[in-house]
């Protein structure tokens, strides 16, 4: 028995580990959206949610916080614990419920009341700081709120609740999203009536970072520009690495001219759909790009990239982002810090010069919503919007199935306070082939 007790102990300390440590979103994400769609099949659920820093759509995530409500709350609780990926019951309760999953995350389900669903999802969503703010706001006005509904303080009885919207509204403030909720001036912008009309995934008209089989994608450009067309989008960028990454089967210009006839050739038979003919040229460990201004001249599109030399001094760094924003023929820079998060720290750069050369050369940044990278970052989108530098948001596409990414880049940008009007991939295309134009600075 003691060897067994000391076996459940360690065994429990390296659960707390795994617990404590935040992951990816882009590997969360999936996993809580699965255990969701089971919970949603479950007789008697009628509403199910994802809360927490989930729903706030936060780069790195602790722990999975869902909340239900159900006719048959033990139901939903014993399928809860049933579900394959589940290593350990931590705890069973009539209306709370945490398991450890096979990976060692840490999943709490709650059921709730339907009239106190708004209020609870509010409350489980935070921030923390957010929260802070919502109830000293509340004490102001003689009102008291928690996870069960707003109440007044005086008599106790209850204002609202059981929906989300209820919570905002008594306290006099427009509906704040959740991506907005961690107390960087949404509440004094909710007060005034102030807060953007956020992107969505449905203003994307086009994705302007997408390799394919030229260089290190797994697709032929017609697949790729078959699967952007049923996402509804009007337009793709084909932007194939350039001939110094050899490692990623970069084109040589001679290959470049090929790929140029396949493009032209495709756009010939495709209608209300195009394939902008561009690169991701890279700029090289002595601040040269890859292909000289002649070759670039000649595409539709040429978004800028580092791949080497992270360990280089933050003046040499930011002297070669610096290049390239200056360049003529580049349109945007991608991924500008490098991070792969988890994996690899932003490199040293320095960031305000980059963004003051963005806004005076007109030079588009990305926002590249490969789950690992989100980069840039909420808080460099927002610092370039209030500089209106146009921003991208591109899923780095290597194969098909990574349009889907767009998602987590649109959600960084709803993060950054960014609305339609701030992305340069919600125009239509002519509009599009304007600012394109526009962005060939000095020519």
């Amino acid at each position: 028995i003691k060897k067994k007790t000391e076996e459940n102990i360690l065994r429990g300390i390296e659960f707390m580990k795994r617990g404590r440590e935040r992951r990816p979103l882009g590997r969360v994400l999936p996993v809580a959206e699965e255990i969701i769609n089971r919970l949603r099949k479950e007789g008697g659920v009628r509403k199910a949610e994802l809360a927490g820093s989930l729903r706030r759509w936060k780069e790195t995530i602790r722990d999975i916080d869902i909340l239900v409500t159900s006719t048959d709350p033990a139901a939903v609780m014993n399928a809860f614990v049933r579900i394959p990926s589940v290593e350990e019951v931590l705890l069973k309760g009539p209306t709370k419920t945490s398991v450890v999953l096979k990976e060692g995350l840490q999943v709490d389900l709650r059921v709730v009341e339907e009239g106190s669903f708004g209020a609870a999802l509010q409350y489980f969503t935070g921030s923390k700081a957010h929260n802070i703010r919502i109830r000293e706001m509340a004490v102001r006005k003689g009102l008291k709120i928690n996870e069960y509904g707003v109440f007044r303080e005086k008599d106790g009885r209850k204002l609202g609740g059981r929906d989300e919207e209820d919570i905002y509204r008594i306290l006099g403030l427009q509906y704040i999203p959740p991506e907005l909720r961690e107390d960087t001036g949404e509440m004094e912008a909710a007060q005034k009536g102030k807060l953007p009309s956020l992107i969505t995934l449905e203003d994307i008209k086009g994705d302007l970072h997408v390799h394919s089989r030229w260089s290190d994608g797994r697709h032929r450009i017609e697949e790729l520009a078959e699967t952007a067309k049923q996402l509804g989008y009007r337009y793709i960028a084909i932007t194939d690495h350039s001939k110094g990454l050899g490692i990623a089967g970069g084109l040589t210009e001679e290959q470049l001219i090929e790929e140029m006839r396949e493009v032209e050739a495709l756009n010939r038979r495709l209608k209300d759909f195009r394939v902008l003919m561009g690169i991701e040229v890279d700029i090289r460990s002595d601040g040269l790009l890859d292909f000289s201004e002649e070759t670039l001249r000649e595409l539709d599109f040429v978004i800028a990239s580092i791949h080497s030399g992270f360990r280089q001094s933050r003046d040499q760094l930011t002297k070669r982002v610096l290049s390239a924003i200056k360049c003529p023929y580049v349109n945007a820079i991608a991924h500008p810090t490098g991070r792969i998060i988890g994996e690899r720290e932003a490199y040293e750069i320095d960031m305000k010069a980059v963004l003051e050369a963005a806004k005076e050369a007109g030079t588009a940044l990305e926002i590249n919503a490969f789950p690992f990278r989100l980069d840039l970052n909420d808080r460099h989108i927002r610092e370039a919007k209030e500089l209106g530098i146009p921003l991208i948001i591109s899923t780095d596409t290597h194969i098909k199935e990574q349009f889907g990414f767009m998602r987590y880049g649109v959600a960084t940008a709803r993060r950054g306070w960014l609305a339609k009007e701030d992305v340069v991939n919600t125009l239509d295309l002519k509009k599009l082939e304007v600012f394109l134009e526009k962005s060939r600075k000095k020519v």
